[in-house]
């Protein structure tokens, strides 16, 4: 599959030019936007899922949609988690830990066992999901909230799977070291966050 590298940077451009929002109590009126930036404004969100993006096309096969399928299954059920005011400890050490832990994953590529990586991702995702859902303005809908920030997780996920993607045009070591140069970065960041 060839994927344009004006694709690439566009999809970058677009994702990265979202103005911080996550996690400062600014809302939207609407609930659509409202979900849909939630992800979008926070660094910690925003590296996770391009890197279950990266994972997926790491792993390859049926993982290429499996994984993202599987963290936004549990992302939304995280999400009504959040949204019922459920309790879950610790949420922002376990989205901070996922940037961690999903950038080392993308790091071994297919040397992760991909059942694992999808328990991973699963976990992570509830944590992500309930963030989401905990942090929903109380102004707007629910249904449209949560498809904002569904739409946006995917979206993240296509742009890591593009890249990833995009790495494989490469000569095999030097596209294999694209993906674990990214999946390094990603566990620094992770890293820096979990300390910062």
């Amino acid at each position: 599959m060839k994927i344009s590298g004006r694709f690439v940077v566009a999809a970058g451009v677009a994702v990265t030019a979202t103005p911080a929002l996550a996690h400062t109590g600014v809302t939207s009126t609407s609930g659509f936007s409202a979900g849909f930036g939630h992800p979008l404004g926070g660094l910690d969100h925003m590296l996770a899922m391009v890197a279950v993006g990266l994972l997926a096309a790491a792993l390859g096969g049926r993982w290429l949609w499996a994984l993202p399928a599987t963290f936004l299954a549990f992302l939304v059920l995280g999400g009504i988690a959040g949204m019922s005011n459920l309790p879950l400890p610790a949420v922002e050490l376990g989205i901070k830990g996922s940037v961690l832990v999903l950038g080392l994953a993308v790091v071994f590529g297919r040397a992760c066992p991909a059942p694992l990586a999808a328990a991973v991702v699963a976990v992570f995702a509830f944590f992500h999901g309930h963030a989401h859902g905990t942090e929903m303005p109380a102004t707007v809908g629910a249904l449209d909230y949560g498809l904002g920030f569904v739409l946006a997780t995917a979206l993240l996920h296509l742009l890591g799977i593009a890249i990833g993607l995009a790495s494989g045009l490469l000569p095999e070591r030097s596209g294999q070291a694209v993906r674990q140069a990214g999946g390094a970065a990603i566990a620094c960041l992770g890293l820096v966050l979990l300390v910062g």
